[in-house]
């Protein structure tokens, strides 16, 4: 700064002589997606810090340009598994994945810990599912946002992924009003005990399957029934789940996944959130040590 108090331009900074480390730290916040189509072309140090495996460990392919050609997004997928060189403990993918790319995750991803499939993609086979399922033992969280998925690959999660804590669910489909199946439910509640966080987004579960979910998911913290319009949580079911489950999300939240429920009619006004830590159910709006959270208001008290 000059005497007279004016701001005097200086150098620019070097961004070459940063840390190595605070430069791998910046380009990671950038994503996959900016670092494998521009930042690491940028400059041979920047190419050099893209390589370090570390940076691979976490890959989100899941925020690229729609008009991105689907070729092209595999062979930047690819490429970004090869980097982890066995690293990879994280991956969201979305509609450009194929069986290739499941079995490729598969054979490298032996130390993956939470994967996102995220809009089902038509080059995804039951097989390819099967596959990929079998070889990730040290699984902890799933993301899955299918038309379907049918009870066997289900059931075949829960069998091969013992470690899995937390499992979201998300049907890309409508259905009739009033259609029920308690599949997902029960196979979740057989072969995931070990559940902390569970989200089941319009699923057609009825109360039979939420009960069986309680009973068999002793664990759960966290309960995601946004647009389960088959659940009712009056009377006694609704009393244990907030004795049972601390964060509890109530099927009439639908606002955030309007898209998926034009035909639901609105039956209330949602906009109010209650919390009452001193229980009683025939009170209104007394959810005992549970958060209820409508998406009207995002408030979670």
């Amino acid at each position: 700064m000059a005497s007279n108090g004016e701001i005097t331009e200086g150098p620019l900074p070097n961004w070459l002589e940063l840390p190595t480390e605070v430069t791998a730290k910046i380009l990671y916040k950038l994503g996959a997606f900016d670092i494998l189509t521009s930042a690491r072309l940028v400059c041979p140090l920047w190419w050099k810090t893209c390589k370090d495996p570390l940076m691979w460990r976490t890959i989100d392919l899941t925020n690229q340009p729609p008009s991105y050609p689907h070729t092209a997004m595999l062979k930047l997928c690819r490429y970004a598994i090869e980097q982890s060189c066995g690293h990879l403990e994280d991956i969201s993918i979305d509609f450009f994945c194929t069986d290739e790319v499941l079995k490729y995750i598969a054979d490298s991803g032996s130390h993956l810990r939470r994967m996102g499939l995220l809009m089902k993609s038509w080059g995804i086979s039951d097989v390819g599912m099967i596959e990929l399922v079998k070889k990730l033992p040290l699984l902890e969280e799933f993301e899955i946002s299918f038309n379907c998925l049918p009870k066997n690959i289900l059931e075949l999660i829960g069998q091969s992924c013992p470690f899995l804590k937390v499992i979201k669910f998300t049907l890309f489909i409508g259905f009739p009003k009033g259609f029920e199946c308690n599949d997902d439910a029960f196979v979740i509640a057989k072969t995931m005990p070990e559940l902390r966080h569970l989200q089941l987004i319009a699923n057609r579960l009825t109360n039979d399957g939420l009960l069986a979910i309680l009973d068999g998911c002793r664990h759960l913290e966290s309960l995601d029934l946004r647009g389960c319009s088959n659940v009712d949580l009056s009377g006694s079911l609704g009393e244990r789940c907030c004795k049972q489950i601390k964060y509890l999300y109530l099927p009439e939240d639908v606002s955030e996944f309007s898209y998926y429920f034009e035909d639901e009619e609105d039956d209330g006004d949602y906009d109010d959130c209650y919390y009452d830590q001193e229980c009683d159910w025939g009170k209104e709006g007394a959810y005992h040590n549970c958060v209820v959270a409508h998406s009207y208001g995002d408030c979670i008290q």
